[in-house]
């Protein structure tokens, strides 16, 4: 049995949100280093950035940048920090996070709760750079002003992250998944694009699973030419069968229901770009299985944390060590060969 197996039932006798805050503290104990790849094949080259392997954590885990490091530790590939926004703000009430350990799902509406940007420029400013740690930048609750938000956030974050990630998917900011539409997203990127320096990182877009195809249509003939690749996707706001008491709490599902969604984005995605986007799949995934049907769906990068609820920390290893035998049984030598290999 493994320590989590054993450790698990005392965390979730916790408050979620205080459980998530003890295990912040818990890995800030970790010595922090990045993980090498012992399989050379799984590496994978993306808007100029060779990454490790496919399998990254996740916006949402580490807000506030406190321990990007550590989880590079555990085994992942690449950290994405934040969601930080401009200015610090609390987010929205409590209770916002809801386990649905029957469903191993969770609810949340959280709302962006963070530090602020300045605060994380700080913390990441001062660790030795090491394993690629992205940032994910928002906009605050009550700017008046959105678009200005993310380009300051660009500007603010860019030196200190090897990637950027523009979220405009979050359901628990109101208005915030307007952004997506047409006109509203050329605008939004046409400001962000000045600001990007032509030796800085690299911009990702990170949109909502709950799109349809004329709005997955829109945003792909929007973003080519100006964003480095799409994020797909965030929490949805639709609602599978689920088990669980929580269930009918409001805010953004993620976890294993969300797995078919996603999945089925992903390939809608792939289907209106053709390829010509590189794209990142989140949601739902937990074995090694699923992250190589998205690779295979056309992601050339994949995203885990709510499965690190119901898993484990040393989930993100175990679907390290899974991929090689995947890649062999369906006859690929490396990752990048898979890739988008189901449509082809």
């Amino acid at each position: 049995m493994s320590l989590f197996a054993i450790v698990r039932p005392l965390v979730f006798a916790l408050d979620p949100e205080r459980a998530h805050r003890l295990t912040i503290a818990a890995l800030k104990r970790l010595p922090g280093r990045a993980a090498q790849p012992k399989n050379p094949a799984l590496a994978i080259t993306l808007a100029g950035l060779t990454f490790p392997s496919p399998v990254g954590l996740a916006a949402g885990f580490d807000k506030d940048a406190e321990v990007p490091d550590a989880m590079l530790g555990l085994g992942f590939g690449f950290v994405e920090v934040g969601t930080v926004t401009p200015l610090p703000q609390a987010g929205n009430p409590k209770p916002r996070l809801f386990r649905l350990a029957e469903d191993r799902a969770v609810i949340n509406r959280m709302g962006f709760n963070n530090r602020g940007q300045v605060a994380a420029l700080a913390r990441l400013t001062s660790r030795r750079r090491r394993g690629i740690v992205g940032v994910n930048v928002g906009a605050n609750k009550d700017a008046t002003d959105r678009v200005s938000d993310y380009v300051s956030g660009v500007r603010l974050m860019a030196p200190v992250a090897d990637y950027l990630t523009i979220n405009i998917s979050s359901p628990n900011t109101p208005g915030l998944r307007a952004l997506q539409s047409g006109d509203a997203l050329g605008e939004l990127l046409d400001a962000v694009t000045p600001v990007r320096a032509p030796s800085g990182p690299p911009v990702f877009l990170k949109v909502a699973p709950d799109l349809e195809p004329a709005e997955i249509d829109a945003v792909v003939k929007t973003a080519i030419g100006r964003i480095d690749g799409l994020i797909i996707g965030n929490t949805t706001l639709s609602r599978p069968s689920l088990r669980s008491p929580d269930s009918g709490e409001a805010g953004g599902l993620s976890g294993a229901p969300l797995a078919g969604l996603a999945l089925q984005r992903l390939r809608d995605f792939r289907s209106a770009s053709g390829g010509t986007l590189p794209l990142v799949a989140a949601g739902g995934i937990e074995t090694a299985e699923q992250a190589w049907e998205r690779i295979k769906a056309g992601a050339s990068l994949v995203q885990l944390y709510s499965a690190l609820v119901y898993h484990g920390p040393g989930l993100a290893r175990t679907i390290t060590r899974g991929l090689p035998a995947l890649m062999a049984r369906d006859g690929f030598t490396t990752i990048a060969e898979a890739i988008g290999s189901e449509a082809r």
